[in-house]
Formats: C-alpha cells, structure tokens, sequence
C-alpha cells in the first residue's frame, strides 16, 4: 500500500522538480523550448525565461554588449529610439527630470534629449554605475533595449517604480512575444543575454502589479504611466 502510495506521488514530484520558479511573479513554470538555453514559460504573468543556471555571467553579458556597433550620429540608430524619445517631448517639458536607464555604452537616448535641452542622465550598471542616481524621483524613465536582460525582472521592476514621481512614465522598447511567431526560429531570442521574454499579458500584469494606470502597447514600444 505504501510503496503504491509512493510509486503515484514520485511522478509529481518528478514533474515539479522539472519545473522552475517565474524570475517575475514566482509562479512555478514548465519548460517551453529548449535549444542552446533552456526555455520556461510561466502559466501566470506569461513571461518567458532562461533557465537560471544558463544565465551567462557578468563578464559574458558586458562583453557581448561591447560589441555592440552604436553610432550616435546614425540617423538609423536615432530613429529606431524615436518611439521613446519623441513621446517624451511630447509628454514632457525641458525642465523634467528623466533617467535614461541601462543606457549602454552610446547613452543614445541621453544624448538625443539632451541635443533638445532636455534633464536627462544615464545610468548602466556597466558603463555609467552612477548608483546615486537610483536614490533620485524621476519623472520619466526611459529603457530602451534593456528589459529582456533582466536577470531578476521583479526587483528591477520595483526599483523602476520607485524611482518615478507619482504622475511619472515609465518608457519601454523590447521586442514581443505573441502565438504568430515560431519561438524556435526567432531572432530575438537567439542572443544569450536575452533572458526575459515579455508578451502582451506580462505587461498587462506588470501594470496591474506594479500600480500603473495606463497601459500603452505599438508593436515594440511600451508606455507605461
């Protein structure tokens, strides 16, 4: 009786040993695809992550990011960021004060909102480690390319949210999951340091936890206020 007991449970718990815990919402995820990292899928926020012990480590990820050829003075680089740099100018005067956050080695969206007079500073863990700057209140916020990086999208998520002023925007560009893309052949998420994967319903629940009002999707831009 016991060993027949023991013989049902051993495959549940066979199953949640396989599955991993949501970096965003800690909801218990099974597996969603599996190539040169291991891929889950999480049945509550709907965030698709890397598994944890495949995550590269530091050294890795900074220089992948160095890599990175960002001009400044190209016009097409200055127009893939315009989603966010132009909403802010509409949204917001010269004198706020904006955080450009995980601003990588060109500061692009500092450096376009500034040529316009605008407040803006940087910060990038790696190339600006200004960490006075998280203590400040901020009336925007912008991340351009830098979400699907995080390692621990919750607590990076709080620390958004707490540095913004109560009416303040949150500014947003990754690219996004939906049902029409085949995971396996997709660009996006064949560079390593592309850890978190968002769809529509992740930042549907990131706005409902995180106490925005509004919600704000364009095909890779993302408002949040």
């Amino acid at each position: 009786m016991i060993l027949a007991f023991y013989c049902l449970l051993k495959p549940n718990r066979l199953r949640l040993a396989m599955k991993k815990k949501c970096p965003l919402c800690n909801t218990l995820a099974e597996k969603f695809y599996e190539d040169t990292q291991r891929y889950y899928r999480c049945p509550n926020c709907d965030g698709i992550f890397v598994d944890e012990t495949q995550l590269p480590d530091h050294q890795s990820e900074k220089e992948r990011y160095e890599l990175h050829d960002d001009n400044t003075e190209d016009e097409g680089y200055r127009k893939f960021v315009s989603p966010i740099t132009t909403h802010i100018t509409r949204d917001f005067s010269k004198k706020a004060k904006g955080l450009d956050f995980g601003a990588g080695t060109s500061q692009i969206i500092t450096k376009v909102l500034q040529e316009r007079g605008y407040d803006i500073v940087s910060y990038d863990p790696y190339f600006h480690p200004h960490k006075e700057l998280l203590e400040e209140k901020y009336d925007y916020i912008a991340s351009c390319e830098v979400i699907e990086h995080f390692y621990h999208p919750a607590k990076e998520f709080y620390l958004l949210r707490s540095m913004l002023k109560e009416e303040g925007k949150l500014y947003l560009m990754t690219d996004i999951y939906d049902e029409s893309i085949e995971f396996g052949k997709w660009y996006y998420k064949n560079d390593p340091t592309h850890v978190f994967i968002y769809t529509r319903r992740t930042f549907e629940w990131i706005s409902t936890k995180f106490g925005f009002q509004n919600l704000s999707i364009d095909k890779r831009f993302i408002l949040l206020g």
